[in-house]
């Protein structure tokens, strides 16, 4: 959520970022200053009366000693009065309150200033691109034709138990979904994350902390009889565990990673981009999370963009990185990269990793913060990426190492007993 006080000193810079986003409803700018001058007047009325309740209490104190009872009580109907004007004023600061959250929370983060302006994921910028994109035989096949003959992954089970986009792992496809899991955590933790394993159920204010509410609300699975939301991420349960705390300036930065199952409605997704494991609803994924000082985040970025490039590299993916445009950036983030990786049989691009900085947007409305070296309370930057979302990686490596009978894996999974799979001979 945006501070009040950047909209008052920087509204036509605040609307000129929001047009980056291309967010077409810029009369909420002007609704938030209007609503935040309509809070200050009533807070302003409000207190303004009770000091002179506060007055006139005195004074009946001194009129009483005074043996002046027929003044004091002519002011204690004027102070009975006010009270009740002072309830009035209290629901009209309340209703005030309300008026102006309802609008600031419609507001998008503001983009960088090195966000590119675009609408579509054609006018992402192009950061760079490593590995070697993979040369296959003939008869190549797709990922969901593999899973099918290395009996890997079963989708029409998955659709009979539950649905479209909720397959079933069995055998080598389970060890392999589990040994990537077992590999993302190891590989974070090396690097100094903690690991965590979170409750995959929040409540709805964990949702609204993290940006998920108001703003993906038809995307994600609901409880109804217990109000909890699914959740799409990892990301919304981490990021919690320090709302409402506030710091101390050494501990930053903070940093966290956990595995989580993550369930999307994924509503209005159709077509052949969306077959096999290119777009579940149910699917797993490994996050890393980090909470940082205003002043380091952007260096931290990049740190982590640099992180999960090096876990690809030894995955042996061809990949590529690229910065979002405005239009393609999520509700809450301010500076977001997204990564691909190359898929030899589909021969598109498929993207497995979006690294996020969300600035002071999801702390301000879950009030992390942290005290700095003048005792004055700040609020955190936080930040998160995928390290890494499984179905389209494990996609890719079936694709990029198959070859006329074998599938064989990268040499970082040997250790978790993953070395190549073999139609005639087995598993080795």
């Amino acid at each position: 959520m945006l501070q009040v006080s950047l909209l008052i000193e920087h509204r036509e810079k605040v609307i000129e970022r929001l047009k980056v986003k291309n967010f077409n409803d810029l009369d909420l700018v002007d609704k938030v200053l209007q609503s935040a001058e309509e809070k200050k007047g009533a807070i302003y009325k409000f207190e303004m009366l009770k000091a002179d309740i506060n007055s006139k209490s005195k004074q009946i104190g001194v009129l009483l000693q005074q043996g002046q009872k027929e003044q004091a009580d002519a002011i204690k109907k004027q102070v009975a009065f006010y009270k009740s004007a002072l309830d009035i004023l209290e629901k009209e600061f309340s209703q005030a309150s309300e008026k102006l959250n309802e609008y600031l929370i419609r507001l998008p983060n503001l983009p960088h200033q090195s966000v590119p302006a675009g609408k579509t994921p054609n006018d992402n910028i192009f950061v760079r691109q490593g590995g070697t994109i993979a040369t296959l035989h003939e008869k190549s096949l797709p990922h969901w034709d593999l899973a099918h003959q290395y009996k890997l992954i079963d989708f029409e089970l998955g659709n009979k138990i539950t649905g479209s986009g909720f397959p079933v792992y069995i055998n080598q496809g389970a060890k392999l979904q589990r040994s990537l899991i077992q590999y993302f955590l190891d590989f974070n933790v090396d690097a100094g994350y903690t690991e965590y394993i979170p409750p995959f159920i929040v409540n709805a204010d964990s949702a609204y902390a993290t940006g998920q509410l108001p703003d993906k609300e038809g995307q994600m699975y609901y409880i109804n009889e217990d109000k909890f939301y699914l959740i799409p991420t990892s990301e919304v349960p981490l990021t919690n565990i320090w709302r409402d705390v506030i710091l101390k300036e050494e501990d930053l930065p903070i940093k966290m990673t956990a595995y989580s199952p993550c369930f999307r409605r994924e509503a209005g997704s159709y077509g052949k981009d969306v077959r096999g494991l290119n777009r579940l609803h149910q699917f797993e994924k490994v996050e890393i999370v980090q909470l940082a000082h205003p002043e380091k985040s952007y260096q931290i970025l990049e740190e982590m963009v640099t992180h999960v490039e090096q876990l690809l590299q030894s995955l042996e993916l061809p990949y590529r990185i690229l910065k979002l445009c405005g239009g393609d950036m999520s509700f809450a983030s301010a500076l977001t990269y997204d990564f691909e990786v190359y898929s030899a049989a589909q021969q598109r691009w498929l993207e497995v990793s979006s690294v996020s900085n969300f600035e002071t947007f999801q702390s301000h409305r879950m009030k992390a913060r942290y005290k700095d070296h003048n005792g004055k309370t700040q609020l955190v930057h936080t930040l998160n990426g995928s390290s890494l979302a499984l179905p389209r990686i494990m996609a890719a490596l079936l694709e990029n190492n198959q070859k006329a009978n074998s599938i064989s894996f990268p040499t970082v999974l040997h250790k978790y007993g993953l070395a190549s799979l073999n139609l005639s001979k087995g598993e080795k």
